[in-house]
C-alpha cells in the first residue's frame, strides 16, 4: 500500500493516535452494546458485541503492536520491530475468525429455535449511536492509513468498516424483526458472520505477504529507479530488491557506473543515490 511521505516521528504520532482512538471506541461500543443485548436478547446485536470484543482486543494488541514496532533499530534487530504490525494484523485475523466462526453457531441455533425479541427499539437506537461513532472514528484512521501506509492501522480500519456494514444490517434486522419477522434476527447475524470470516481471510493474507517479505508495489519501486538514475554519473541500476518492515521501507539495489571512477568516487555516489531516494520516500533503509 503507498502512503503520502512523512517523517518517522510523524509516523509515529499519528498511528499512536489512530490506535489509541481505536481502543477508547472499542470500550464505548462495547459496553453499549452489551446494555442492548441486555434489554434485547437480540442475536443479531450480540453478533455486534462479539465483534466489538474482537475490535477492542486486537485494537489492544494493535496499541502494543505499534509501541513496539516504533522502536528503533537495536543489536539485535537491525531492520528494526516493524514487522510487530504484520503479527499483529495476522493475530487480529485469527481473532476476527474466530468471532466469525461463534457468530454462525449462534446464528444458526436461534435460526432452529427462533423466539420473539424483547426490546428492539433499544438495540435500534443503540446501534444508530454506534454507526455514528464508528464512522468518527474511521475518518481518523483513513488520514493515518493514508499519511502513514501502516498494515496494523489498516487492518483495524477494515472491523470498524465492517461494523458500519453490520450496523446497519442489524438496524434493518430489529425492524423486520419488530414488524413480526422473528427469524430476520439470526439471517442477518449469519450473513454478518459471513462477512466477517471474509474479511479476517483478507487481513491474515495481506500480513502474511508482508512476513514473507513481498516487493514494494510497482510505482514506489519505480520511483526508486527514476531517482537512481536521475544522477548524472549513473549509468544503469540492476539488482533492485525491496520489502517492508512496518512503516520502513527497506531497499538494496545496484548501481552501474563508468568502471574509470575511482572507489571513493564510486562511494560518494552511492551515497547520494541512497540520499536521493530517502528524500523521496522519508525514513527509507537503503543499500
Amino acid at each position: 500500500m503507498s502512503a503520502t511521505p512523512v517523517t518517522p516521528a510523524q509516523r509515529a504520532r499519528l498511528v499512536t493516535l489512530a490506535s489509541q482512538a481505536a481502543v477508547a471506541t472499542a470500550t464505548v461500543l462495547i459496553v453499549a452494546k452489551l446494555w442492548a443485548y441486555w434489554q434485547s436478547d437480540s442475536v443479531s446485536v450480540l453478533a455486534s458485541l462479539v465483534d466489538s470484543l474482537m475490535d477492542g482486543a486486537a485494537s489492544l494488541i494493535n496499541l502494543v503492536a505499534v509501541r513496539y514496532s516504533l522502536a528503533p533499530a537495536d543489536s539485535q534487530h537491525r531492520f528494526g520491530h516493524g514487522k510487530a504490525e504484520s503479527i499483529a494484523a495476522l493475530m487480529q485475523a485469527a481473532f476476527i475468525a474466530g468471532s466469525g466462526l461463534f457468530l454462525v453457531t449462534e446464528s444458526l441455533s436461534r435460526l432452529l429455535r427462533p423466539r420473539p425479541l424483547e426490546d428492539p427499539a433499544l438495540g435500534v437506537a443503540v446501534m444508530g449511536g454506534a454507526i455514528v461513532l464508528t464512522l468518527l472514528l474511521q475518518a481518523v484512521q483513513r488520514h493515518v492509513v493514508r499519511r502513514t501506509g501502516s498494515q496494523a492501522i489498516a487492518a483495524d480500519a477494515l472491523h470498524y468498516r465492517m461494523d458500519l456494514l453490520s450496523q446497519t444490517a442489524i438496524i434493518a434486522a430489529l425492524l423486520l424483526a419488530q414488524s413480526g419477522w422473528v427469524a430476520a434476527d439470526a439471517i442477518f447475524a449469519l450473513g454478518i458472520a459471513g462477512y466477517i470470516l471474509h474479511g479476517a481471510w483478507r487481513i491474515g493474507a495481506e500480513a502474511i505477504q508482508d512476513l514473507l517479505d513481498r516487493e514494494l508495489d510497482s510505482s514506489t519501486r519505480t520511483l526508486i529507479i527514476r531517482c537512481a538514475t536521475a544522477h548524472p554519473e549513473v549509468v544503469g541500476v540492476h539488482s533492485l530488491r525491496s520489502r517492508r518492515s512496518g512503516g520502513t521501507a527497506i531497499v538494496q539495489l545496484h548501481l552501474d557506473m563508468d568502471a574509470a571512477l575511482t572507489l571513493a568516487e564510486a562511494h560518494r555516489i552511492g551515497d547520494e543515490v541512497s540520499d536521493e531516494i530517502r528524500a523521496a520516500l522519508p525514513g527509507t533503509d537503503v543499500l
